[in-house]
């Protein structure tokens, strides 16, 4: 469900050869062009919700939280992305199917604002005592030992975990 929910942003890595080609004679604007549109997008979230079925054992239970996640994730960008330039970035959420709507928000703040900020501050708070108190953190996704020493240096730093 972790990656259903950063997946739309793959269509962000064209930011890389966009970078790399910005002076040469023909210039890949694949960031400029394409990000908010190849992966911020119902067709977009109906392979990654297909691929969350094929891959899991709890298949539709899976499928619906990666379906969820995905689509929190382009609520999010049209709560709080609008574009480094000023302009809003639009979800064109019918894609590849259709142009017709896309999903916009007046009140759009910028990626750097503060809000996002806060809520970013306030998500990692969070983890950071969830993970003291559980004894596990999500870097036990990527590495068990690296998910221990991170809770241990956790509870080095703030104390160990009282049992009531």
């Amino acid at each position: 469900m972790t990656l259903a929910g950063v997946a739309p942003d793959l269509d962000g890595l064209g930011a890389i050869p966009e970078i790399l080609t910005r002076h040469s004679a023909n210039p890949l604007n694949w960031f400029s062009e394409y990000h908010h549109v190849l992966g911020h997008n119902l067709g977009f979230g109906i392979v990654v919700t297909g691929a969350s079925f094929l891959v899991a054992t709890r298949r539709w239970k899976t499928a619906a939280l990666a379906l969820v996640t995905f689509h929190l994730h382009l609520l999010c960008d049209v709560a709080g992305a609008r574009g480094p330039d000023g302009d809003q970035w639009p979800i064109p959420y019918l894609l590849p199917f259709s142009r017709a709507w896309q999903w916009t928000w007046q009140g759009q703040w910028a990626l750097n604002a503060w809000p996002n900020f806060a809520i970013t501050g306030a998500a990692l708070g969070l983890m950071f005592f969830l993970a003291w108190s559980r004894g596990y953190s999500p870097l036990e996704m990527v590495s068990q030992k690296a998910d221990a020493a991170f809770v241990a240096a956790l509870r080095k730093r703030f104390g160990a975990r009282r049992l009531a």
